[in-house]
């Protein structure tokens, strides 16, 4: 598949099958994601890999912490909490380093490092496999950043979920690009 074709068929991909994906495949994701472009060369991306318990692990933070927020809520939403990281057999939490030059802005680091997610998502659609980056309270919740070693001030950007695909869902047709364009010729 050529990248154009990568970019233009990749989806979100939600249904995954239970099968574990080889550490050498998340290896080679995640060296895709590193080719993401970022001023200054600061690299400013962080991974965390759950897989197996650790994203059992991560549930039951996730459960504690929005039970702390929220006291009333039912067993069951805390049960449907615990159970997110678990949609796939492997998620990748990613982070991003704050600045630590005053020449480096806080936005170009966040900008590199979701050019990195966008590696993934394309590198993982080129290998057959199904991603799906998410968001949520989680990502700003600091027992949910504690417990992943980032700092309570760091951003967390993504959760990507990856698998292999259950079911391909059909490929809905995407807006084009010239209602956001304006030519200045």
């Amino acid at each position: 598949m050529d990248t154009l074709q990568v970019i233009q068929t990749r989806h979100s991909i939600g249904k995954v099958k239970a099968e574990i994906v080889p550490r050498g495949v998340i290896e080679k994701l995640l060296n895709a994601a590193v080719q993401a472009p970022n001023h200054y060369k600061v690299r400013p991306w962080r991974f965390v890999v759950l897989t197996g318990s650790g994203r059992s692990q991560l549930g039951e933070i996730m459960a504690q912490s929005m039970k702390a927020r929220f006291p009333q809520l039912s067993e069951e939403a805390l049960a449907k909490e615990r159970t997110k990281p678990l949609r796939s057999p492997a998620l990748i939490a990613v982070g991003v380093d704050k600045p630590s030059d005053s020449k480096v802005l806080e936005i170009e680091n966040i900008c590199a490092v979701a050019a990195a997610c966008e590696n993934i998502l394309l590198a993982a659609q080129a290998l057959g496999l199904a991603a799906q980056w998410r968001t949520g309270d989680a990502v700003r919740d600091r027992d949910v950043k504690r417990f992943l070693g980032f700092d309570e001030d760091q951003h967390v950007i993504a959760f990507l979920y990856i698998g292999y695909p259950d079911a391909v869902p059909e490929a809905a047709p995407r807006p084009g690009f010239e209602d956001r364009t304006v030519w200045m010729e």
